[in-house]
């Protein structure tokens, strides 16, 4: 455990300067959104590049792993939902709630963390876990809240949805890559060394980045808050644990993945969705905050528990 925690001290000590950094003023708001767009549009896309163009989708795709992480995650979802229709919350609100109790940062703290600390082959599971979240649930909570606020569920709501996965560059990259994977050419080498060395850039950039973000963050509405976090931090890799290991039963070190990658804190993109709709942007940030704190421990914890099923 401590071994784990002294590996992945690192990673949070970069958040905690972007955090001194956003919080002291010599980072502003601006200087944090223009970092941010850099490493989601050019570091962070060419590392999904690169990864994906090495691996065939036939090695990646693998249905038990995707429905074990997508069964256990329904279940928290389902839960949060609950929670919030007992409060007599609105079905918008209720499900910005629901999203933050089972979408974490797998984008910007998952991807490089993980595939640090758990190896390469740690690529394929997260990889599917990153697209489930994008495609599945980013879709929902968009439908969910249009359909909401409209009061009818309207073609164009999907069109949106649409349009936005196809421009989001994450799953650009991901698709792109498995293409040129799919032709079998190697890759040439400036390019391969181009995207390596922009790639490089998007672990310490993205970690900046959240730490720079969370320091205009406010922490209202913490019982809420607190409960949401708790979802995601501890009831989200115990739900997905339960389906990837007795009932899909999945190989462990997927499994190991999936879990370690359900472990992590609620995902910054929830807030701009929040803010960008006028639902309950607050809360988010507070669940962001205090999920992004307390997972200094709890990732390490459960990193630490995971790697027994594969050494």
């Amino acid at each position: 455990m401590i071994e784990i925690l002294l590996k992945t001290l690192p990673f949070f000590g970069i958040i905690g300067a972007g955090y001194w950094a956003g919080r002291t003023g010599f980072f502003s708001a601006e200087a944090t959104a223009y970092l941010t767009k850099f490493v989601f549009y050019f570091a962070l896309s060419a590392m999904l590049f690169r990864f994906a163009a090495t691996l065939s989708l036939s090695e990646v795709l693998d249905w038990s792993v995707i429905w074990a992480y997508l069964l256990g995650s329904f279940v928290v979802y389902a839960l949060a939902t609950l929670a919030g229709g007992v409060r007599k919350r609105g079905i918008a609100e209720t499900a910005v709630e629901a999203q933050c109790a089972v979408i974490g940062n797998v984008g910007f703290i998952g991807i490089p963390m993980l595939v640090l600390l758990m190896g390469e082959r740690a690529i394929g599971p997260v990889m599917m876990v990153l697209a489930v979240d994008l495609i599945v649930f980013g879709s929902l909570i968009v439908i969910l809240i249009t359909g909401a606020q409209d009061g009818r569920m309207q073609f164009a709501v999907l069109k949106t949805v649409g349009l936005g996965l196809m421009k989001n560059p994450m799953i650009l990259s991901i698709v792109l890559g498995f293409g040129w994977a799919a032709t079998g050419w190697l890759m040439p080498r400036p390019v391969d060394e181009f995207m390596s060395l922009l790639g490089g850039a998007a672990t310490p950039g993205a970690l900046f980045a959240i730490g720079a973000s969370l320091a205009a963050k406010n922490a209202e509405r913490i019982y809420v808050a607190g409960w949401l976090s708790f979802c995601k931090l501890f009831l989200h890799p115990l739900a997905v644990a339960g389906f990837a290991l007795f009932v899909c039963e999945i190989d462990a070190y997927s499994a190991a993945v999936m879990i370690a990658a359900a472990s992590l804190p609620v995902a910054g993109n929830i807030y701009m969705l929040a803010q960008h709709y006028g639902v309950a942007p607050a809360r988010v940030s507070a669940s962001i905050l205090i999920s992004t704190a307390l997972s200094v421990f709890t990732v390490s914890t459960v990193i630490a528990w995971v790697s027994t099923f594969y050494t």
